[in-house]
């Protein structure tokens, strides 16, 4: 059982017999209670930990646990009017040019854990078994014991993890030119508040990530969509978009997009830079899953901000996706003026990265163990790409897959809908009660349509394949999610019949 499940469990045993002590009596020996649950000294002192947290047990070191004394009854809470800041809400953002209340909906999808037996094929980040759980431990806790560990750091980040961040981007960029971020999310966040005032537009690619549509909208920007090919983003309809907005920023991701697997073709990427630059635009570089390639991928391409000298890149690169969505460290690199204003953007909204967590980055990522755990994922990345691949093939050969990546972490599908003669489609509505179907069938699938900040083409689907225990996990997700797909076809089809 996972230790997560086993302390839960351990909890609620716990909390049932606490009725058979008095308060202030002692409750068993922690190893009694692994003795008679058998259960981890770990599972024993979490559950304890958390019942203390309830106000439940009183925790004394060397004397053991005990019943906490009763709390005193609070009196009844009275029900209060908040009305009023629906009014207050809207009046403040009357004057917007966008509004900006925040849809987190579209981000959440990725982030809320699955009920208990529903296969995780909408998740983001690697699952605990692919994350590197014992050398982020020791990283820690070497990194805990470095002198100054605890004091405060530069605000721009240390020193030596900028410089690391520099020499993985490659080019021009030095270490005097990377901040040090709390995780992606948060640069995005940064770089779009330094580079647009509100209401400008921004320029997306479409489909793409809904969590940097969610950040642009809730800074007050308006995203304007660029679409995607297989090659990226198409340089003519970059360029007419640039001339029809006027917009000052572009945000992309070069290398295995989100959502689509997509990289920026070699002959696009001069003109994708040379496109901005005479718009006098920046163009936002999201890198986000570089460390995620798959085995068989061949050499990378170099970031589009290493063949930058202009300052025309922005830089995104963070270390969350290869590692834990709880190693929330990244680094944000620019060139030029701009660099200042990013940096006091950072300064004012979170001071620094605390300073143990850049530290025991250092020490991961300067381990022998960070480069065999990388070759660890990227095996077994490829194993699991082929595997879903393989099994949708098989059971849903009608939902087109254009394109099988050979990076990143999940697969982009079509949904049939009428448009090519095909004699089962899903109708209007068809991706939602997909996705509420599949729920239904145990296992959890993203819908396509928060990728789009306009119309989407078609109904799609993002399928996760890290985010699983493995390839078991993988088989049986696509078996469900074919009886999903054929209790839609065939609500569908009755729901024809009656109106003809």
């Amino acid at each position: 059982m996972h230790e997560r499940s086993s302390v839960a469990g351990l909890v609620d045993r716990l909390r049932q017999e606490l009725d058979r002590y008095s308060p202030g009596g002692k409750l068993p020996s922690s190893r009694a209670l692994v003795e008679r649950f058998r259960v981890s000294p770990v599972t024993v002192s979490r559950a304890l930990a958390q019942l203390a947290a309830e106000g439940l047990v009183v925790t004394r070191p060397g004397a053991g646990a005990f019943r906490a004394a009763a709390r005193p009854a609070s009196p009844a809470a009275t029900a209060g009017d908040t009305s009023w800041q629906e009014v207050v809400l809207s009046a403040e953002g009357a004057a917007d040019l966008v509004p900006r209340s925040v849809d987190a909906s579209g981000v959440l999808v990725s982030l809320a854990a699955p009920a208990p037996g529903v296969i995780e094929f909408n998740g983001g980040y690697l699952h605990p078994s692919l994350q590197p759980e014992r050398a982020m431990a020791a990283a820690l806790s070497r990194a805990g014991r470095r002198p100054g560990a605890w004091g405060r750091p530069p605000v721009e980040g240390l020193s030596e993890l900028r410089e690391w961040f520099a020499r993985s981007i490659g080019g021009a960029v030095t270490a005097a030119g990377v901040l040090i971020t709390a995780g992606g999310q948060s640069a995005l966040t940064t770089a779009l508040r330094a580079l647009a005032p509100l209401g400008a537009p921004v320029l997306v690619e479409s489909p793409t990530y809904p969590g940097m549509l969610a950040v642009a909208r809730a800074a007050g920007l308006r995203p304007v969509p660029v679409p995607v090919d297989a090659d990226g983003v198409r340089p003519e309809l970059l360029a007419d978009a640039f001339r029809a907005t006027g917009a000052r920023i572009f945000v992309c991701q070069p290398l295995f997009q989100n959502p689509t697997g997509a990289v920026l073709a070699p002959e696009r990427r001069g003109e994708v830079l040379r496109i901005a630059r005479e718009a006098g635009a920046f163009v936002v570089e999201d890198d986000f899953v570089r460390r995620l390639v798959h085995e068989d991928a061949g050499p990378l391409p170099r970031p589009l901000a290493a063949d930058d000298p202009d300052g025309v890149v922005v830089h995104v690169c963070s270390l969350t996706k290869a590692t834990s969505p709880s190693f929330r460290v990244s680094a944000l690199a620019a060139h030029g003026p701009v660099l200042e204003r990013l940096r006091a953007i950072q300064i004012v909204d979170t001071f620094f990265v605390p300073r143990p967590l850049q530290e025991a980055a250092l020490e991961l990522v300067g381990s022998p163990a960070w480069p065999r755990h990388l070759r660890s994922v990227s095996a077994e990345l490829r194993v699991r790409r082929d595997a879903m691949t393989a099994a949708l093939r098989l059971r849903l050969p009608e939902l087109a897959l254009p394109h099988v990546p050979a990076g990143g972490y999940h697969l982009w599908l079509r949904l049939p809908d009428g448009t090519g003669g095909t004699s089962q489609a899903f109708g209007p509505g068809g991706e939602s009660a997909l996705t509420v179907a599949a729920l239904r069938a145990g296992v959890a699938v993203t819908p396509g349509r928060p990728y789009f900040s306009a119309e989407p083409p078609a109904p799609q689907l993002r399928l996760s394949f890290a985010a699983v225990a493995g390839t078991g996990e993988i088989t049986e997700g696509v078996r469900r999610l074919r009886a999903a797909c054929d209790e839609v076809l065939e609500q569908a089809g009755r729901g024809r019949r009656r109106f003809t």
